[in-house]
């Protein structure tokens, strides 16, 4: 009943299509979202996660997981990120990886709304640490679709990867074009 309601909605009231699947086979992934524009790219994310029916996750300080919010926050597939005893990011989501059976990270390589000329790596080094592949999709606000692409294995050679690894986003139009990467 509510993968219908996300259905009507994405692509009944909002005009979009979906261009891709994911394999269900993969349970472990880093899902690389661009161009992250607006607050609204958080909202599509949810009715596709819907409407392919996975399960996708996001993480959060474990601050924000506390009474009231934390049993929300878990429930639409967020998770706690504890960053003590002096883990860096990366490892700490390493970590998470490493305790689910299934953990599918959306993350936005951008790591802001704003405009910015370079990427932030750590997508690329979590999906690399935790041996699990990168999943591009792409948010065209341009053609109204939503694409999801080809899983993209890190070799841990960033500066060869990159490229090959971007490609997938060219032309890609975010819902302020102003905002997203120059890369694009």
């Amino acid at each position: 009943m509510r993968k219908r309601l996300y259905e009507f909605i994405f692509f009944r009231v909002m005009r979009w299509r979906l261009v891709g699947a994911f394999d269900p086979a993969i349970t472990k992934c880093v899902i690389a979202v661009m161009p992250h524009t607006c607050n609204f790219d958080f909202f599509i994310g949810l009715l596709v996660r819907g409407i392919v029916n996975q399960k996708m996750n996001f993480v959060g300080k474990k601050e924000l997981f506390v009474f009231p919010f934390g049993y929300y926050f878990r429930a639409i597939g967020g998770a706690p990120l504890d960053r003590s005893g002096g883990k860096n990011l990366v490892d700490a989501i390493v970590d998470i990886f490493n305790a689910r059976e299934v953990f599918r990270l959306g993350i936005a390589p951008e790591g802001t709304r704003k405009h910015v000329d370079t990427l932030r790596t750590g997508f690329y080094f979590i999906a690399h640490k935790a041996q699990v592949p990168i999943i591009p999709v792409a948010f065209d606000f341009g053609k109204k679709e939503v694409r999801i692409g080809a899983p993209f294995y890190p070799t841990g050679e960033v500066d060869n990867d990159m490229p090959t690894f971007l490609a997938f986003y060219k032309g890609v139009q975010g819902r302020y074009p102003e905002r997203q990467f120059s890369g694009l």
